[in-house]
């Protein structure tokens, strides 16, 4: 007998599966395909409290409503206040509403912009509202005036973005070391700027990084100023505006009566002075012959060096660069270099906080890293020491340049050398003809030694070095040595003569490759400049004012009112080819600042002018 409460319960659980399988097909079909165009539309203002370029506006507090969720992208970095703020105002955003808290009084009759650049972007796709400013005023006008332009590193002409751009009503220099800037702006990627709601009235123009955010100068920080005085204005004029019908084809031109602010040309070069904070880094010891000392910049002088626990007078040699900030010290008597800590008192010039140098004397021990390394608990090493040997190295390689010495680099003071050991000689087929060779100490601490001689393009030459040829100050004698090499041919080679039609006898020439990186630098001639022993390739050339005639490009001193050198770069790119000579005429003024830059040698440098 077939049990009717057990056939009602098996109905009621398949009817409920029945109704589930239908709701889950129902739902899946409601729900369509997944995925579809993603959103890049910007977040959109609905309204604001106040309105954009409302008068008479005395609060503090300020709020933008946006059509959808936004967030704010790094607020202290892209959020610019005009005029700037000591304190940074309180910038969040939350749902769709941005707010903005000043923290300061505001000043009576004055404009405020807040120029959010590209921080408020929409929450899921973070597609960012670009440049979008908003204003206000605490009086009864909206001032409407703007200054623009280029801030171009004055070194290289490549836009410097990110570089604070700000004027003052005062004329006198001093005012760029004292106080804010009355208005300020930021260069976009491109280096161009706007200060915008400007009053009427004639300024003056700095452009500045700013580390610190206190929006003025302070010695070495970067900056770019002008000789000129600027009166902004506002002229009526044919407009034309591009509608395009894809990214590619221009759908039409419309051409309209507008407002056109100026000056919209300014061009400030941008530059780092010199005048670098010194003060001393750090020593070092790799090997028990010599220590060296490190310094944060140039140094006009050497330090003066008073042992404490050891005599040196007359028993070491100084290594040192051109700027003197990083000296090495050659011990020639084993007493001292046999000492594992070496103390003296390093009396040196050190920047203070006003930018001034003034003497420093510091207490420093030099010690031995590499004899404690190797005996870290003073045990007594097993078996004979390995003997040493004085190396050296060349730049010699299979294919050699015609126009190069031979160059020898030791790597401690060379002390005497046995030239009857040293045999240059040119191969011809199996035989080795011996030459005679001049051999020229090249720096002043027996490091770098070079062998000329007049090479013959095409010729192979064997270079000869008896072991015992070289003897280091501390008696230690080198290896045998051989290199063979062949001379490149005169055919593998390009060179450029150079004019410049306008002659000026401070002109400098230079050959750059397409890095940007100097080939080859020469002075101006009026027969032209030769440059010889290109390879072939793809070049520029860049030229620079020497004002000063010391043969290297010179950057500003904004105290004594010097401007950096002038640079120019000649915008046509020169493809050498083997074995040809290139003629170039060039005026370096026949093309504005701002269009001599080839495209490709372009980019932003801020970082490397400390912005």
């Amino acid at each position: 007998m077939i049990n009717t409460r057990f056939i009602k319960k098996i109905k009621y659980f398949a009817a409920c599966f029945a109704c589930g399988v239908v709701i889950y097909s129902c739902a899946n079909k409601a729900q369509g395909p997944t995925g579809g165009p993603k959103d890049e539309i910007p977040p959109k203002v609905l309204r604001s409290t106040p309105a954009n370029e409302a008068l008479n506006y005395k609060k503090k507090e300020i709020q933008i409503i946006f059509d959808e969720n936004i967030s704010i992208d790094n607020a202290s970095e892209n959020v610019l206040i005009s005029p700037p703020q000591s304190t940074q105002p309180d910038v969040r955003g939350n749902a769709r509403v941005v707010t903005i808290n000043f923290d300061e009084d505001l000043l009576d009759s004055t404009t405020y912009t807040i120029n959010f650049g590209d921080a408020i972007v929409d929450l899921n796709e973070k597609n960012p509202l670009k440049n979008y400013r908003f204003s206000f005023s605490t009086g009864n006008e909206i001032d409407t005036l703007k200054l623009s332009g280029t801030v171009l590193n004055a070194e290289d002409l490549n836009p410097v973005a990110k570089a604070y751009v700000g004027i003052y009503k005062e004329h006198d220099d001093s005012v760029f070391l004292k106080k804010p800037f009355l208005r300020v702006a930021r260069t976009d990627e491109y280096g161009r700027f706007v200060v915008d709601n400007v009053k009427a009235g004639t300024y003056r123009i700095y452009a500045l990084g700013d580390a610190n955010k206190d929006y003025f100068y302070q010695p070495g920080e970067a900056l770019a100023f002008t000789d000129s005085l600027y009166t902004p204005s506002v002229i009526k004029t044919e407009m034309r505006d591009t509608v395009w019908k894809d990214s590619i084809h221009v759908d039409s031109v419309r051409t309209y009566m507008g407002n056109k602010y100026l000056p919209d040309n300014i061009v400030l070069r941008y530059f780092k002075e010199n005048k670098k904070r010194l003060y001393f880094v750090k020593s070092e010891r790799k090997n028990p012959e010599s220590f060296s000392l490190f310094f944060s910049a140039n140094q006009d002088s050497l330090p003066d060096i008073k042992p404490l626990n050891f005599d040196w007078e007359g028993k070491y040699i100084v290594q040192k660069n051109n700027a003197n900030d990083s000296l090495t010290y050659w011990l020639t008597d084993s007493t001292v270099y046999k000492t594992d800590t070496l103390v003296m008192a390093m009396t040196y010039m050190k920047t203070d906080s006003v930018f001034n140098l003034v003497p420093q004397t510091d207490t420093i021990s030099v010690y031995s890293r590499k004899a404690k390394a190797n005996n870290p608990k003073g045990k007594k090493s097993k078996g004979p020491e390995p003997v040493k040997t004085y190396k050296f190295s060349t730049n010699l390689s299979s294919s050699f340049d015609v126009y190069n010495p031979v160059t020898f680099k030791f790597d401690a003071p060379l002390d005497s050398v046995n030239l009857a050991g040293v045999a240059l000689s040119e191969k011809i087929d199996s035989i080795l003809k011996p030459l005679k060779f001049k051999w020229t100490q090249v720096d002043s601490t027996k490091l770098s030694y070079a062998i000329e001689y007049q090479w013959e393009p095409e010729k192979s030459y064997t270079l000869h070095v008896d072991s015992a040829t070289f003897f280091s100050i501390y008696g230690i004698t080198n290896d045998k040595f051989e290199g063979v090499f062949k001379l490149k041919s005169l055919e593998e080679y390009s060179s450029i003569k150079l004019f410049a039609e306008t002659f000026d006898s401070l002109l400098v020439f230079q050959v750059i490759d397409i890095k940007d990186a100097v080939v080859a630098t020469k002075p101006a001639l009026k027969e032209g400049t030769l440059f010889e022993y290109l390879r072939p390739g793809e070049y520029f050339m860049r030229a620079f004012k020497d004002v000063n005639r010391n043969g290297i490009w010179d950057t500003g001193d904004f105290s004594n009112k010097i401007q950096p050198e002038e640079v120019y770069y000649n915008p046509k790119k020169l493809t050498l080819r083997a074995n040809w000579e290139f003629e170039e005429r060039w005026n370096v003024n026949s093309q504005p600042l701002l269009q001599q830059k080839p495209a490709e040698l372009k980019k932003d440098n801020s970082k490397k002018q400390g912005r």
